[in-house]
Parts: C-alpha cells; structure tokens; sequence
C-alpha cells in the first residue's frame, strides 16, 4: 500500500490543530476516522509519529521530520493542481546563454504591457533545448539547430558574430577581426549550447578547440588570454566582463535565433511571442 495523500493531511491536521477532536471537526470526518487514517500511515511508515496522552498529542522526533516531508509534498501537489487548472496563466522561455541580449528588458516590458493576464518568466538553463525537453520551460530561445522532432520552430531574427579575448590580448587594440585572425589560437567552446565551433573557419584553417562548461567558465577562461571565444551579439551586451574585450569578426555568418516550443502542445501564447520577437529584431 503506497502512502497516500489524504493520510499526510490528517498527520498535518492533528499536529496542527493539538487534538484528534479538533483534526476531525478540521477535516470534516469523525474522530474515529482520523484515528484509523493516522494508524494506517504509521503502520504503512513502520514508525510511530505522534505521542498521545490524555492531555495532549506531540509528534515524535521521526514524526517531526515527517510531518516537513509532509508539508512539503502536499504544497508540491496545490502547485501542479494550480498549475494545471489555471489556463496558462504563466509562460517560461528558457535560454542557454544570454536571453535576448539587449532586447531582453524591451521584450518582459512590452510583453508585460500587452500581456497581463501572463506573466512571463526567462529561466537561464545550459541544456541544447534550453529546459524545453526538460519539462522546465514552456518555450525556448536557441541559437543552434535542434535536430528533434518533438519540436517545431520560428526563425525570430540574427545577430552578428562577436570574438571575446583577453584585455591584454595584443588583437584586443583592433577595431574587429577576421577568421583568419583566430585560426592559430585555442577556440574555447560550449559543445552543448555554444553557437561557434570550429567548422566556421575552412577546413584547412581550423583552431584547435577547448571545451567550456557554461557563460561563466567561458568567460572566465578566456579572461586569463589562454582562449578565445566566438559568440553572438547578446553575450556581448548581456555579459561585460572586466578583463574582457569583445571585438566584430567581419567576415563571420551571423547567428540565427530561434524560437523553438513543443510540436503537439504548444503554449497558447507562442504565436504572440514569436510575433513580438520578430518585430523586436527586425527594428
């Protein structure tokens, strides 16, 4: 027999009420039911939860920790019944790196003026879906193809490709770059959500690679001058560095930025969404 959840409530009950007399009349059943309720928890549990004397009932030092399990397990349960029932009130867009870059503060406060009725979260999460596959966002911004097709996608806009180096990089007194510039160095990547890899530069002209792990350890890295990175415009205006010098790379591709949500169950505010972006990007 699992535990159940009317079980876990009644535990909670008599510890917060002090008297089985007094969880009865809380839950609306009898007494004798919150008895046998309780007497299948514990013998479910193979503990004793609570001490009872004629003058009063107190968990035990295992019925304490139970009974935070407890609470915990049943707020869990009011937010995924909230969750489901409320009509889409909420919408999570995930990003690996940098959001929308300096579009993000016009997106949540355009979005917010035409949309109140959902509030908009940006959830940074370092997985090739952005937290779409992982359940933990609702619609993903992605600057790399993703080859699933679970998923569908809009094109929403591009950004230039950008090089980050070292402040004390001897390229770092340019004004930009060209791919035949970095074709010597250590190219630092992020083979899970990065937007450059080798493969921008000729065959016959590649850097060699080092792998990162997120933003930070890219950033931190390469501000020590052992690495260059590549990237896309957002990162330069979402995350100055000291330490770091963003440069154009002039004869790059630029990046493609998409909008990527679940193919059979997309969120009801996706077309707005996919709208507003593109029209952020386009101006």
């Amino acid at each position: 027999m699992d535990v159940e959840l009317r079980q876990l409530r009644c535990l909670i009950a008599i510890v917060d009420e002090g008297t089985f007399t007094d969880a009865a009349i809380a839950l609306g059943v009898s007494q004798a039911a919150v008895s046998r309720t309780l007497a299948a928890l514990e013998q479910r549990l193979g503990v004793r939860l609570l001490r009872r004397t004629s003058r009063e009932t107190s968990p035990t030092a295992i019925g304490l920790r139970v009974v935070a399990h407890a609470r915990r397990v049943l707020n869990e349960v009011d937010n995924l019944i909230q969750e489901a029932t409320s009509g889409h009130v909420e919408l999570r867009i995930g990003h690996a790196w940098s959001a929308l870059g300096r579009l993000t503060v016009d997106f949540q406060h355009r979005w917010r003026e035409s949309h109140p009725e959902t509030q908009m979260h940006l959830l940074r999460i370092n997985s090739p879906s952005a937290g779409l596959a992982e359940g933990t966002a609702d619609l993903a911004v992605i600057r790399r193809p993703l080859v699933d097709r679970r998923f569908e996608g809009a094109i929403v806009g591009q950004e230039t490709r950008w090089c980050a180096l070292a402040a004390a990089d001897p390229l770092a007194r340019r004004r930009s770059v060209h791919l035949a510039d970095l074709s010597s160095r250590v190219l630092l990547v992020d083979q899970r959500t990065g937007t450059t890899g080798p493969d921008l530069w000729p065959a016959n002209a590649r850097p060699v690679t080092q792998e990162s792990r997120d933003i930070d350890d890219w950033l931190t890295v390469i501000a020590t001058g052992r690495c260059v990175g590549v990237t896309a415009q957002s990162v330069v205006d979402q995350y100055p560095r000291p330490g770091i010098v963003y440069l154009p790379v002039r004869d790059a591709e630029p990046v493609t930025v998409r909008l990527v949500w679940w193919r059979d169950d997309p969120h009801p505010a996706t077309r707005a969404v996919v709208e507003l972006l593109t029209e952020l990007y386009r101006t």
